[in-house]
C-alpha cells in the first residue's frame, strides 16, 4: 500500500486536471475519500481469487428462497 498520502492540494490539482474544479472547503474531504478508496483497492489486489468462479456462476436468491430476476 502506498505510504504517501494524497494531500488536499494534490486532490484539488488532480480534480482540476480532470475538469472537476473543487471548492476549497472540499479539498480535504476529497483527499480523505480518495485515500480510503486507494487503501481498499490495495487490499482487494492482495486477495487470491484464482479459485473463485465468475459472477455468472452465482444467482441471487431472496431470503425466502425465490430467485431474483
Amino acid at each position: 500500500m502506498p505510504t504517501d498520502d494524497l494531500t488536499p492540494q494534490e486532490a484539488a490539482r488532480q480534480a482540476a486536471r480532470a475538469g472537476v474544479p473543487l471548492p476549497t472547503e472540499r479539498h480535504a474531504a476529497v483527499a480523505a475519500a480518495a485515500e480510503h478508496i486507494r487503501a481498499t483497492v490495495a487490499v482487494l489486489r492482495e486477495l487470491d481469487l484464482a479459485d473463485t468462479p465468475p459472477a455468472a456462476a452465482y444467482r441471487a436468491v431472496h431470503d425466502h428462497g425465490t430467485e431474483v430476476a
